[in-house]
């Protein structure tokens, strides 16, 4: 048992010591560099982003925890950070300091950040990642619902009276297992989200209707359960699916590349629209299980058609111009802030063209 245990520990710190010697070696690939006319200083004003701070020192905005040396739980916490306070460019060590306006001595006071410090900085005033307007209901919403969660969802099967849609205060009847869930979202699935590249349906869209209560659980013997509307946002009726209300997810994270090589594509936009633009939210086809976490920043691309090349060498009997893929062209940056298994959202923060569906999102270079 000794040198079992011994054995063990021997396998556990080198697979420590891989994990780290990896994200070190992917943090070397991604080059950092502050910007030519970055400033001495940035005193923190009500409604900045990280990403604005971000982009006022760096050339790339996701290169912000490597300048701060962040640790994994201080990139998932960040909420450190509040108006008033002073970020310091420090341009002999290339790195950027919080402090104060100005110490005893005439230079800027290093503000120690303490493990408390960075508990009790959970206040509504801290700093956010990216404006919350932009995504707020993306957060709470079931708007994209994966294949295995259309499964046996409850369903809501009649109404009271016989009424064709509910509202506040209405009674409706759901049949399904409730998995001990008291509070659920009430949806309806819209089209399929069908994968650019493989074309299989991975997803499905799905339009938020409002919220139901648990008033009184199925009798012994039934499968009938009776829930009341707590919230009606749009008509919801007989057939319409169930699924429980999730716990509101941390949207706070420092805007970081993942951890691991992500090669996506835009899934859907939403509202319908063909074309993204700025601080619009589009959906891509990876997700937790690929390595993506929220505050993850893909660079967005369009993908490089194929055109023939009439001056190549020609295919079989010289019948047809060889074909060849031009190069991918970086049109943007895309924010992850919501993740589910195979699927994301994202917001664009920069864009110089139009994204569209199919265009490529993948790791930073």
């Amino acid at each position: 048992m000794k040198n079992f245990s011994t054995d063990r520990v021997r396998l556990l710190t080198a697979a420590l010591i891989y994990g780290v010697t990896a994200i070190t070696a992917q943090a070397k690939t991604i080059q950092c560099e502050f910007k030519a006319n970055a400033p001495d200083s940035h005193t923190v004003v009500k409604g900045d982003t990280l990403w604005d701070i971000s982009g006022t020192f760096l050339e790339k905005p996701w290169c912000w925890p490597q300048v701060w040396g962040m640790n994994k739980e201080e990139i998932a916490n960040p909420h450190w950070i509040y108006p008033g306070q002073v970020i310091w460019f420090d341009r002999a060590a290339g790195r950027l300091r919080l402090g104060n306006k100005i110490d005893a001595n005439g230079g800027a006071g290093d503000y120690k950040l303490s493990p408390q410090l960075r508990m009790q900085g959970l206040g509504k005033d801290a700093v956010q990642s990216i404006p919350s307007g932009a995504i707020e209901p993306f957060l709470s919403q079931p708007l994209i619902i994966e294949e295995d969660e259309l499964k046996n969802a409850p369903r809501i099967i009649a109404t009271r009276e016989n009424r064709v849609f509910l509202g506040k205060d209405d009674k409706a009847y759901v049949r399904g297992e409730l998995k001990g869930g008291t509070s659920f979202q009430v949806f309806r699935p819209g089209k399929p989200l069908t994968d650019p590249i493989t074309k299989k349906v991975v997803g499905q869209e799905a339009f938020y209707l409002g919220t139901l209560k648990l008033s009184q659980e199925a009798d012994k013997g039934s499968d009938v359960h009776t829930f009341t509307v707590a919230s009606a946002k749009e008509e919801m009726g007989k057939g319409d699916l169930l699924m429980a209300t999730p716990p509101m997810p941390m949207q706070n994270y420092v805007p970081h590349p993942p951890e691991v090589d992500v090669n996506a594509h835009v899934l859907a936009i939403y509202g319908g629209v063909t074309h993204a633009g700025q601080n619009q939210v589009v959906s891509i086809n990876r997700g937790k299980l690929d390595g993506l976490d929220i505050g993850s920043v893909l660079q967005l691309y369009h993908r490089g058609k194929e055109v023939s090349d009439p001056g190549g060498d020609k295919g079989w009997f010289g019948m047809r111009d060889p074909k060849v893929k031009l190069p991918d062209e970086q049109v943007g940056s895309l924010f992850i802030f919501r993740v589910f298994k195979h699927i994301s959202y994202g917001l664009i923060m920069q864009v110089t063209e139009p994204v569209e569906v199919g265009d490529v999102a993948k790791s930073p270079e």
